[in-house]
């Protein structure tokens, strides 16, 4: 029995009245997360959804989530999380891509949801904090044992960005996130029942998923969740909730540090901190380290990888600024465009071989051979290995904005903007920003005769695209610079001083 759901049997049978999660101050233990998500699997089932059957999830952190993750599992179903962010043509696309039947929805984000499953007849059930609303989702013969799966066997497709527009879909087998959640939870964060794992990353990322719910699950630990990240509210659940394991990206350890009620928070059962998505400001580790008494791991991984590949790990020394060593069970090198390691201390690519790496892109093998020529899956992220066998990032191959710990792809948000009529050519870049990093900016030329105001393309293209995404600075420009093929030669562009 390799069903990841089997996890949530075994925390169930020996921790029944342990909170397995915690909202506002409210507790699920995991007798009654087992019973909610054996329901959702039963109705499932009784609703025609048979194992392999793709089930999305378009929820924030509440307990609904576990329940419907958990119960999609339970049923043999392979999830497919989905960003609340998205609009309805994004949407769209996840559903028929996937080829979802059925997609758990929160209400706020119905309309959108609705909208999009209007070509592919995607099934929309609509979910209370806790759940399915009533009368959503005919009743099913609950199912308490899991389904049986293969190791092999696809549990979760989560959708990536690449260089080329349109999301792939990386398929993550129950082996994978299995083994990546039970080496984060013994061998980086050492966790046991007594932790309490502050849930503020979106469970829908695969951070939040596998080093969060997942890992807590394992080690039958408590997840706190969080539905929104705000510093304030993180700083109020780290009270309260008396975590002891905080999983987040740098801008949340910025914002908990310089907000005002940071000065005076009760900070005396946070011990562990991981930090992962960007590279955080050795500053900014420092100064959280000092203030709250605890220390910070800083690591690296990606969808593709379930996404653990490295961390600075307890009980061997830290190196910050660096994303640490492989982790158990996978193996990290260097290589050039020929797949030749390099030699430590020389920049190349890393390429990432283990169990924590994907099955493959959904229904995409030419892109699978591409990323995985050799049994080595290629990240397009370059780095250097020191004589310690320490990684550190030196570059992105890829054209990818990391805002915040968020994958923007700049080719996506072009093609969007060429879509107004007022937009001859588009170059979206990165903008530095102290906060997240990175924003994302976008150079437009106009048409000829065309008038259209910065703040009037920025308005346009939030309505059309995920928060996330869409370009808050924008500045028109004559002409974009290109190269000898007419290629638009997006390194040569930046942003104008005051945008």
């Amino acid at each position: 029995m390799t069903n990841l759901a089997t996890m949530l049997v075994t925390a169930s049978e020996q921790h029944p009245d342990h909170d397995a999660l915690r909202l506002n101050g409210q507790g699920m233990p995991y007798a009654a997360l087992h019973r909610a998500a054996a329901a959702v699997a039963g109705s499932l089932r009784g609703n025609g959804i048979e194992p392999g059957d793709r089930v999305a999830l378009i929820l924030p952190n509440v307990p609904a989530y576990p329940v419907v993750f958990w119960g999609a599992a339970l049923a043999g179903a392979t999830v497919v999380p989905m960003n609340p962010l998205l609009k309805a043509g994004e949407i769209d696309f996840f559903f028929s891509d996937s080829g979802a039947k059925i997609a758990f929805v929160w209400p706020n984000f119905l309309a959108e949801a609705t909208a999009g499953a209007e070509r592919t007849g995607t099934r929309i059930i609509q979910c209370t904090p806790m759940g399915p609303a009533e009368g959503q989702l005919a009743a099913g013969d609950p199912i308490l044992e899991p389904t049986p799966r293969a190791d092999e066997d696809t549990l979760v497709i989560l959708y990536t960005s690449g260089t080329t527009g349109r999301p792939k879909g990386a398929e993550l087998t129950h082996r994978n996130i299995r083994l990546n959640a039970e080496r984060c939870s013994s061998v980086i964060l050492e966790i046991s029942p007594d932790d309490v794992l502050m849930g503020c990353l979106p469970l829908f990322h695969v951070f939040g998923l596998t080093v969060g719910m997942v890992a807590a699950t394992n080690a039958g630990a408590t997840l706190a969740l969080v539905p929104r990240f705000d510093p304030a509210v993180a700083i109020t659940v780290i009270e309260e909730e008396h975590v002891t394991v905080m999983i987040g990206v740098p801008t949340m350890y910025a914002a908990i540090l310089h907000a005002p009620e940071g000065d005076t928070m009760d900070a005396s059962t946070l011990r562990t901190c991981v930090s992962g998505g960007s590279a955080m400001p050795a500053e900014v580790q420092t100064a959280f380290e000092q203030k709250f008494g605890c220390i910070v791991l800083e690591g690296y991984g990606l969808s593709e990888t379930s996404p653990v590949a490295s961390f600075n790990m307890p009980g061997r020394p830290r190196k910050p600024g660096t994303i640490g060593l492989p982790i158990p069970g996978c193996e990290m090198r260097c290589v050039d465009a020929q797949g030749v390691e390099v030699p430590d201390g020389e920049v190349g690519e890393i390429a990432i071989r283990g169990d924590n790496v994907m099955k493959g892109y959904w229904n995409k093998p030419e892109a699978t051979a591409e990323a995985i020529p050799d049994g080595w899956f290629r990240t397009g992220d370059l780095a250097v290995k020191d004589a310690d066998g320490y990684f550190t990032i030196v570059d992105r191959k890829k054209d990818m904005i990391l805002r915040g710990g968020m994958n923007v792809y700049p080719r996506e948000v072009e093609e969007l903007l060429y879509t107004h009529p007022a937009v001859r050519e588009a170059a979206v870049v990165p903008v530095p920003d102290s906060l997240l990093g990175e924003d994302v900016g976008a150079a437009v030329a106009l048409k000829p005769g065309a008038s259209v105001t910065p703040d009037e393309l920025r308005a346009w293209a939030k309505e059309r695209i995920a928060a996330y995404k869409y370009p808050r600075h924008i500045w028109i420009v004559e002409e974009l610079p290109k190269g000898p093929t007419g290629k638009i030669l997006r390194r040569e562009v930046s942003a104008p001083e005051g945008v």
